[in-house]
């Protein structure tokens, strides 16, 4: 049988992942970029924007999580011809995460000024972190919308509409950050950093719109909550915790990362914001891959086309490994333009240019975690997600970190225990996908 594990198909999904999969970091970006440049309080409303912006970032990737969880169901129950059996399913989903987000987002706004304290912000830079979260904190409960969307495109084995809203998204909010942050002479005042808070929340408020209604017209899943509760929801719920779990491990490097930054003082702050989004920007970048091996691997499991995944496995790690190569040269070439998009200021640049190199040679580790994680999370292996992260975070980046502390590497000790991270994570996901794949090949 020709195997349907082709370049073709698997970047007809990959591709339009890749952009989808940008538009978060990409707003991000945008702020940082525009914001970085604001003539008043430059650097203190760069280092707000990079604060908030990693603490929004923990907030929707540990939420998040139900977006991977309904795209593996619903593409297992695809490749076992079952569809029809999980119709209700999404929409339950749906509520719950928009349930979760409220409930968060609630749960947040009365300790805004505890929380930055706590990531060390003080002074101005806590005035403008208190000031930009009040407005984008209103967008939380949208991003989760739009992500189950999302997902339950992805489980359809379609990245093609989330592609339109994402791009859709990104435009807006690039074209909304000029005009709101600088201003228009005689007729719009700036806003400087509250405008660009404005800017991504009307962007994701137009996104959300946007999914409902392609939800409603392209597929024939129902909007109307029903009852019973489904089967399915438990599993999902169960897949969902072991990713909250690994979220929160995730986040706690990602925190503990803008702490020590923080501490170094604020040039460090502004640089490593510049780093961490550029960073971010990759991963999601390079993690349209693994976006065509969660949509693929679950549909193959549920078929129990076990040659087919093992297949694909191979092939999109090769091909995320390209296309980091294709970065890692892009960066290189152009490393001190890159940083001079985010801010004019000597010291942050210095200090970014300090570690850039080091972000930029980590990128084809980085490619084999982001990949191989996309997969496990399509086959449902989110136990097993939850354990690797765990171990590499409090085992691999915490300890290295604090070395990094200890031995004065300033920033650059921030990033070499990245780059441990990542190792861990990935070669713990190539051990396991061996290991439990290649008996059950040989088998079939």
């Amino acid at each position: 049988m020709k195997s349907n594990v082709s370049l073709k198909r698997i970047n007809s999904l990959a591709i339009p992942a890749t952009v989808a999969g940008i538009a978060e970091p990409l707003l991000s970006i945008t702020d940082t970029a525009i914001v970085g440049n604001i003539p008043v309080d430059g650097l203190e409303s760069l280092a707000a924007a990079g604060i908030v912006g990693s603490f929004l970032s923990m907030l929707i990737w540990v939420l998040g999580q139900t977006r991977s969880a309904i795209s593996a169901i619903i593409s297992q129950y695809l490749g076992a011809g079952r569809l029809e059996e999980v119709k209700t399913l999404p929409v339950q989903a749906i509520f719950l995460n928009i349930a979760l987000s409220v409930l968060i987002l609630l749960s947040t706004v009365f300790v805004i000024r505890e929380i930055f304290e706590l990531l060390n912000a003080s002074g101005k830079i806590l005035e403008y972190c208190i000031s930009y979260y009040s407005i984008r904190v209103w967008g939380f409960p949208l991003t989760l919308f739009v992500f189950a969307v999302m997902g339950i495109f992805r489980g359809l084995q379609n990245t093609y509409w989330p592609m339109v809203i994402a791009i859709t998204g990104a435009v807006l909010n690039v074209i909304l950050d000029f005009l709101l942050v600088y201003g228009v002479e005689g007729i719009l005042d700036p806003m400087y950093l509250d405008g660009a808070a404005w800017a991504s929340l009307i962007a994701q408020s137009v996104m959300a719109i946007m999914a409902l209604w392609l939800l409603w017209k392209k597929t024939e899943i129902s909007l109307v909550l029903k009852f019973p509760i489904h089967p399915e929801l438990g599993r999902l719920v169960v897949m969902s915790l072991n990713l909250f779990v690994r979220a929160l491990a995730l986040n706690t490097a990602l925190i503990l990362a803008v702490r020590e930054a923080t501490a170094l003082g604020d040039k460090f702050i502004g640089a490593h914001t510049i780093a961490i989004n550029l960073w971010l920007f990759s991963a999601f970048f390079i993690d349209g891959y693994g976006a065509a091996g969660n949509i693929m691997g679950g549909r193959l499991l549920g078929e129990k086309n076990y040659a087919d995944l093992w297949l694909l496995a191979k092939k999109i790690v090769k091909y995320g490994i390209y296309v980091s190569l294709v970065l890692m040269a892009v960066s290189f070439l152009f490393y001190k333009p890159i940083g001079r998009l985010f801010s004019n200021e000597e010291l942050v640049l210095n200090a970014f240019y300090g570690v850039f190199y080091i972000i930029i040679v980590g990128l084809p580790i980085n490619t084999i975690a982001f990949v191989l994680d996309g997969v496990f999370k399509g086959l449902g292996e989110m136990k097993y997600l939850r354990n690797t992260l765990l171990i590499a975070t409090f085992l691999g980046f915490v300890p290295m970190l604090f070395l990094g502390r200890f031995l004065n590497w300033g920033l650059a000790g921030i990033w070499i225990a990245f780059t441990v991270w990542m190792l861990i994570r990935g070669g713990a996901l190539a051990l396991k996908f061996r290991r439990k794949f290649r008996p059950l090949l040989q088998n079939h």
